[in-house]
């Protein structure tokens, strides 16, 4: 399986609520912080996004803590 990638930076709420919710189904993810990087900055933007945070995996992107859409990518691998 492929691991996930998310985009945040330090103090972000949301970048926090995605973090807590992947660890809570056991899914692997490397935080890429946008601030102590101009490359994981320019891959957001690439990606579509001005803001964070972004979750990626297997191809695809999710902004925000946005639970259904987070459901539905990861759909795969949460049973």
């Amino acid at each position: 399986m492929s691991q996930a990638i998310v985009y945040s930076t330090a103090g972000c709420a949301d970048c926090n609520q995605v973090k807590q919710w992947l660890s809570g189904q056991g899914i692997a993810y490397e935080v890429r912080d946008i601030m102590s990087s101009a490359v994981y900055q320019e891959e957001v933007e690439k990606l579509g996004f001005m803001g964070i945070p972004v979750t990626v995996f297997g191809g695809q992107a999710v902004k925000g803590f946005d639970l259904p859409r987070l459901q539905a990518l990861f759909a795969s691998v949460v049973k």
